[in-house]
């Protein structure tokens, strides 16, 4: 049988403050929206913004981040996994579906109120083990960028 590929990959800004439990066995829980948005063109020709909402669980190290970083509005890159779970209603019997994106990356971006600049941490672990790795980086340079002259390219080559 031909093996599938489940990955997802979002940027999108954080709906509201996340929802953080406990498993049985201590492992710390994050759950949140978070809303992305396309725009398109609408009948008449008008662009016009699409939000989608999207729910999130972390775990582990990766829930624990959240926590203590994450807020309404916070601007973030998640990579992860799609998964629908089912539970029967306790209250009327139906059952019950829910569409959750599980997080396996998570890059901080900043703030939709522009508190804070795109730093670039990031956090990741194993999709499987739910024991998640920090790693932070700092995207700039460490020397001083040589000068692109030698190389032939003028300013005229840059695209912004």
């Amino acid at each position: 049988m031909a093996k599938g590929v489940n990955k997802v990959m979002l940027l999108g800004n954080v709906g509201k403050d996340p929802e953080m439990r406990a498993s049985q066995s201590g492992m710390v829980i994050a759950s949140f929206s978070l809303a992305t948005a396309d725009r398109q063109k609408d009948q008449t020709g008008n662009w016009v913004d699409k939000t989608e909402w999207h729910n999130l669980v972390c775990f582990g190290r990766t829930a624990e981040i959240v926590r203590d970083y994450v807020k309404k509005g916070t601007q973030l890159f998640v990579e992860g996994k799609i998964q629908t779970r089912s539970w029967d209603d306790k209250e009327s019997g139906q059952k019950k579906y829910r569409t959750e994106i599980l997080v396996n990356e998570l890059s901080l971006l900043g703030s939709r109120q522009g508190g804070e600049s795109g730093g670039g941490s990031s956090y990741s672990g194993g999709a499987s083990s739910y024991s998640k790795s920090t790693a932070s980086f700092d995207q700039r340079p460490s020397q001083p960028q040589e000068d692109y002259a030698d190389a032939g390219i003028t300013d005229d080559d840059i695209p912004f």
